[in-house]
């Protein structure tokens, strides 16, 4: 083998920096995503839990009566 036939089979020092930073890269853009579906499913579980709650019709009335006002 030749020298120049050495040299193209290892990879150079700034294939090997754009590689680990292509890593480095890649892991952080899949750490913000776990992240945003984590907020989404919190943020939709929230949501759900506000939709599916009844409001009671009696509370304002309650709530009326509790400082002494008369009813609607």
């Amino acid at each position: 083998m030749t020298a120049a036939a050495l040299q193209v089979a290892a990879p150079t020092f700034v294939e090997r920096t754009v590689l680990r930073l292509a890593d480095a890269i890649t892991t952080r853009v899949g750490r913000r995503i776990e992240r945003r579906a984590e907020r989404r499913a919190l943020a939709l579980d929230l949501l759900r839990e506000q939709q599916s709650r009844r409001s009671d019709p009696y509370l304002l009335e309650h709530a009326l009566q509790m400082i002494g006002s008369r009813s609607r």
